[in-house]
């Protein structure tokens, strides 16, 4: 057991089995291990670094493996191939050139041919003595995919050499684990709790002190993490909350290295509240000590937990003065570019309008890391609705903070983002998008917003309607402060 509550397993589809591999040399600088970034476009740890791996394929349970069998060996040989596919480096017993091992790789990678096929055509073979068992990881619940990912050992073998494939990675090389621990201290390298673990084993002294770590990681309970920090600072607590789908979670962030900030707390549930108090209290026992709480809008799913916590760690509750006086909150009113935090973790408050009156946001200069509340999301867009919401307020704060300019996106609903200026230029366009295709319709004929909604939101669902027609009167308000929309009795038309 760790020294804070865990977080749930996945209560959905169950979580895929997957492989990493912990590929180990010595370099000039003692012990290495080759890490790589991952492509911004895909579906989990987008721009991350991690160690190669990924999900099981069926083809894998077909690959033989010497001193292994069932899905132990096919979690083994899906090691091996991912190992192969994304650095290169194939861990198989017999001999194959350099030249040899770039082309199989190749027609693996496009699919003309199978990990077995690669294997049996030149007579090689996989052997589980090549690969040390070295601890297992579950994807905890607020994440959208589920992973339970076996890590196995191994170290390079003589002769080859490991290079990143552009298709499987953005970039990638070996990295001593002190100056990759380094980079996350200041927010240059995000890593999941596995990827930092792995990282503080490998400065232990003596491989049996390494892979007690990695099969006995500190703050995990049942293979799932008990404490994220993506990047030094910045402890990412996902609690449960009555927010709209797809999430399912609040993401409550603890900010800081001496003194923590409370963002967010979503949820006035006990059992969320508790293991809220139990991922502060550890933070404490560090000498992280929470200061406040502070709230970036009014909304229950991002304030509900806010009275609890304050009253019972006896902290201040920061928000802007909308937020205060809407929630009937006692606190203090923080106001456009104040500086919060402390000096070895300084944070800057800045006003971004637009679904809700007082939303929020806290810049980290250093790391230009910004904690974002609903500005934005990454499981979806941001309901804008009147008279709370207001488009021109919220496009305007999505430009300012891309012109910050800005690094990482820690939003309330989702995981990082770690191509912040990406993130924020995509959603203009969608909202572009959106209201070119409602001033395409309000040219053929007056229409009310609910009339509206199946031609602007096509690709909508039913049951999202209701909420896509308060998008729609969004748009409209917006087209008629420029001049380009009117009313004329409940319907609307182009000006």
């Amino acid at each position: 057991m760790s020294e804070t509550a865990g977080l749930r397993a996945p209560a959905g589809p169950p979580p895929r089995d997957s492989a990493v591999v912990l590929l180990v040399r010595e370099g000039a600088e003692g012990r290495e291990l080759f890490w790589l970034r991952r492509g911004d476009a895909l579906g989990f740890g987008a721009g991350m670094y991690a160690f190669p791996g990924g999900k099981l394929d069926p083809d894998d349970r077909r690959v033989p493996v010497e001193g292994a069998s069932g899905l132990p060996a096919a979690l083994l040989a899906c090691a091996a191939r991912e190992l192969f596919e994304e650095t290169g480096v194939l861990l198989a017993e017999g001999t194959l050139g350099a030249e040899e091992r770039a082309t199989l790789r190749r027609r693996l990678l496009e699919r003309e041919v199978s990990f077995d096929g690669v294997l049996s055509s030149h007579g090689l073979r996989l052997s589980a003595a090549r690969f040390i068992p070295a601890g297992r990881w579950i994807t905890p619940a607020f994440l959208p995919l589920g992973f339970d990912a076996r890590f196995f050992l191994a170290e390079l073998p003589a002769g080859q050499g490991a290079r990143v494939h552009p298709a499987e990675a953005s970039e990638g090389g070996f990295v001593a684990p002190e100056a990759a621990l380094e980079r996350w201290r200041r927010g240059g390298a995000l890593l999941h709790p596995p990827t930092l673990n792995a990282l503080r084993a490998m400065r232990e002294p003596t491989l049996e002190a390494v892979l007690r770590r990695l099969r006995e990681p500190p703050f995990a309970e049942n293979h799932v993490a008990a404490r994220i920090e993506f990047q030094e600072g910045i402890v990412l607590v996902p609690q449960r909350s009555e927010t709209l789908p797809p999430a399912t979670h609040t993401n409550c962030f603890l900010a800081g290295r001496s003194s923590i900030l409370v963002v967010d707390p979503g949820s006035d549930d006990p059992a969320e509240r508790a293991a809220l108090l139990a991922a502060i209290r550890a933070l404490d026992t560090e000498g992280r000590r929470a200061s406040a709480v502070f709230l970036s809008h009014h909304h229950h799913d991002h304030a509900s937990g806010a009275a609890g916590i304050a009253r019972e760690l006896g902290l201040p509750i920061l928000a802007h003065r909308a937020t205060l006086d809407q929630l009937g909150l006692p606190g203090r009113a923080v106001g456009d570019g104040e500086a919060l935090g402390a000096p070895d973790f300084p944070l800057v408050a800045l006003q971004t309008p637009g679904h809700a009156r007082g939303h929020l946001v806290l810049l980290h200069p250093p790391s230009r890391a910004v904690l974002a509340g609903d500005l934005v999301s990454s499981l979806s867009t941001i309901v804008i609705d009147p008279p709370e919401g207001n488009m021109v307020d919220y496009l305007s704060s999505l430009r300012r903070i891309r012109a910050l300019p800005c690094g990482t996106l820690y939003p309330a609903h989702g995981a990082p983002v770690v191509d912040g200026p990406a993130k924020l230029s995509e959603y203009l366009t969608h909202r572009q998008m959106r209201e070119d295709l409602l001033l395409e319709a309000l040219r053929r004929e007056a229409a009310t917003p609910a009339e509206l909604v199946p031609r602007v939101y096509a690709d909508t669902p039913a049951p999202f309607h209701l909420i896509a027609e308060r998008q729609t009167l969004a748009h409209l308000e917006k087209l008629a402060s420029e001049g380009r929309a009117r009313e004329r009795g409940g319907r609307w038309e182009a000006a």
